[in-house]
């Protein structure tokens, strides 16, 4: 009997998701909550273009099509190479738009039970004869209307930067209702149109909460809709290295951070003594590489003057992928005095406006734009029914969520996540991570005991915290992707090494091209 093979989400990693399991014979259904392709690329606001240099982020056997001649297009551009891959091979057939998932609930063995298990899913294997997952799923369009399905294995493609918003918690009468204003969330003004979005904010003392890339694009709209007669303030808790390209002092940052040597400097998860010493010999020359970043970007964007210099280093910054590219001209609209940017540690909401800790004035504000994030991992904790689940596919709060090459949680069953951690290119790590799941499904390799994946889990998560600091919950394999990607490859048994000759192998930068072919 075939196996059926649910997907959750249809953003970039469901599409990928769809495509592999594909390739090996199966008949996956995608369940996506609203009418079209896409995920967080569908609303967006009207200044936002990708982030990372197109070459890194296009599928390895789909590039961008020459009429996109921009190294970083904008929502639209990317949303038609999406449609566009979805129609070349045949994608569309298999997802069920405007249909919700409410929940999964797997029905087979006992809690006890698979808590006893040696190996994953009891068997090793990804599907079983005892296990299926029940899939509650609503129609968007008719929410009375719910449907059952019954399916072998569930790949999660939910992605954690979307639906779920993060507020931040207030004492009692310090939050938004003590403000006589408006208070919305970054995912509220992209979810309007462009034209209502400019009216929205048009002759408004505006103020953005956060300084990542969401943050930077609204202050820039809305400086840009009201100029220096009503700035746009900028509440921001940490300055970050956020980067105005990618060619440091004319040197392409791939060369510094995407290859294999530059993976040299960075001690790895269960590294042997040889790489271990390396790692600690380079050390000095990845500090002098992040230092070389830090100054051009000081020089570039002036930080110095604006008292924006971070006070971590650009490694980190890379580690914990929250490098953004800061949008043209930002720096030249905070000199004119179109965008103020004041930092605040916390701040609390009053009447007339905000108030930052430990200052007196008000800061007077007719409107409140969050850019906070969102709650990814919440997200993915609530589409589980059960609380055994629940609780463990985050694992502790004090590590990083325990999944297996970043897909596998070794404690459920017949079940696949892909696009939660994050890397510096995340089109080009799912897909990686889907041809990994999908070598699986094919009985290509099998996964090690229950034991061995959790170990392998710690190690990571050892490695994230060394290297990414307060972010590790992030799960950022930014600075190891050639070293991570090496895993998966030997897993699947394909040569990791991609490259013709030492040199290139050591020094030239590996992107999604160098993996068309196993």
């Amino acid at each position: 009997m075939e196996k059926q093979v649910a997907i959750i989400g249809a953003g970039v990693s469901g599409l990928l998701a769809c495509k592999y399991t594909v390739s090996k014979g199966f008949n996956p259904i995608v369940f996506e909550a609203r009418n079209s392709i896409g995920g967080v690329w569908i609303n967006t606001v009207e200044t936002t273009k990708l982030q990372t240099p197109k070459p890194a982020y296009q599928f390895s056997d789909f590039p961008w099509p020459d009429s996109v001649t921009e190294l970083f297009p904008n929502q639209y551009q990317v949303l038609d190479y999406l449609q566009s891959y979805a129609h070349h091979f045949d994608l569309l057939k298999h997802i069920k738009f405007s249909t919700k998932v409410l929940g999964i609930k797997y029905q087979g063995a006992s809690d006890e039970e698979m808590q006893s298990w040696s190996l994953w899913g009891g068997n090793g294997e990804p599907f079983s004869s005892r296990g299926k997952w029940i899939v509650e799923a609503q129609d968007t369009q008719n929410q009375h209307s719910t449907e059952v399905y019954q399916v072998d294995f569930v790949i999660l493609c939910i992605g954690r930067f979307s639906d779920v918003p993060n507020i931040p918690e207030f004492p009692p009468d310090k939050g938004p209702e003590a403000f006589h204003g408006d208070v919305i969330h970054s995912m509220d003004y992209a979810n309007m149109d462009y034209e209502i979005a400019r009216d929205f904010v048009r002759g408004k003392r505006v103020t953005v909460v956060g300084f990542q890339k969401f943050a930077m694009d609204i202050a820039m709209e809305c400086s840009i809709a009201n100029g220096v007669e009503h700035p746009c303030r900028v509440l921001y808790r940490t300055e970050h290295w956020h980067v105005p390209d990618y060619n440091p002092w004319g040197v392409p940052l791939p060369y510094l951070y995407l290859n294999r040597f530059s993976e040299l400097m960075v001690h790895k998860p269960g590294e042997g003594l040889l790489l271990s010493l390396l790692a600690t010999i380079l050390a000095p020359l990845r500090l002098a590489f992040s230092k070389f970043v830090e100054s051009d970007i000081k020089k570039k964007l002036r930080l110095a003057k604006f008292g924006m210099v971070p006070k971590h280093s650009f490694l980190q910054e890379l580690n914990s992928c929250l490098i953004a590219t800061v949008p043209q001209g930002f720096y030249d609209k905070v000199e004119e005095g179109s965008i103020i940017l004041k930092k605040a540690p916390s701040f609390s909401f009053c009447k007339e406006g905000i108030k930052v800790q430990g200052e007196d004035t008000t800061l007077e504000t007719d409107l409140v734009i969050l850019a906070t994030g969102f709650k990814g991992e919440k997200k993915l904790k609530d589409i589980f029914e059960s609380k055994m689940f629940q609780d463990c596919i985050l694992g502790s709060p004090d590590s990083a969520v325990p999944l297996c090459r970043e897909c596998i949680h070794p404690r459920i069953p017949q079940l696949a996540v892909i696009g939660f951690s994050e890397s510096v290119a995340n089109l080009y790590t799912s897909e990686m991570r889907c041809r990994w799941i999908a070598e699986l499904l094919d009985s290509t390799f099998k996964l090690p005991s229950i034991k061995t994946m959790e170990k392998d889990a710690e190690k990571w998560d050892q490695y994230l915290k060394q290297y990414s600091g307060r972010y590790y919950r992030r799960s950022c394999i930014g600075a190891l992707h050639i070293w991570y990607n090496d895993q998966l490859c030997k897993d699947m048994g394909w040569n990791p090494k991609r490259k013709q000759g030492f040199f290139a192998e050591l020094f030239e930068p590996y992107g999604p091209a160098d993996y068309v072919s196993p």
